[in-house]
């Protein structure tokens, strides 16, 4: 399945500061150390040398990704036409029939990263909920079976464009 190329506003701030991050200080700082390494002289038994010559490349080869991933996605904002309703960007609560609640912000796949409070619009979950309101039921199907909540609360961070 092909990832969706959309994304919130802030998702899309923190990946441009890792990519000027990378670019202005990773980089930078790891190309001093390749030219100090290699003016020891030996490159072939160099370890300093061999260690930051491949951080370069994995630096390098995220810099790129990067570059075309924010090129291709599409920045979401909030609308007011979407309340009381679920759609990208919202923050839901759901509840099973035995009282287990949860919460879960739906966003785009490259903002589910180091963040347990958040699931990628591509999620089964998220497929479900979508276009639910208060109340509705969400049938989800997963490896262990099919799971049935109620939606309990709908929110929408409110974003400026400009803000971040």
């Amino acid at each position: 399945m092909a990832r969706t190329n959309l994304i919130t506003r802030n998702g899309y701030y923190k990946l441009q500061h890792e990519l000027d991050h990378l670019w202005r200080v990773e980089r930078r700082e790891t190309t001093e150390k390749v030219t100090w390494a290699a003016s020891l002289g030996d490159r072939s038994e160099n370890a300093d040398y061999k260690y930051n010559k491949q951080k370069l490349r994995q630096i390098d080869r995220r810099i790129r990704f990067l570059r075309k991933r924010l090129e291709a996605l599409k920045i979401v904002d909030y609308a007011p036409s979407q309340e009381g309703k679920v759609f990208f960007g919202a923050t839901v609560t759901i509840e099973n029939d035995d009282g287990v609640e949860k919460q879960f912000t739906i966003v785009g796949p490259d903002e589910i990263y180091d963040d347990k409070t958040v699931i990628s619009i591509d999620a089964p979950m998220a497929r479900a909920a979508i276009g639910k309101q208060l109340d509705d039921e969400v049938r989800v199907t997963t490896p262990t079976g099919t799971h049935e909540w109620f939606i309990t609360a709908i929110h929408y961070q409110r974003t400026k464009p400009d803000a971040c």
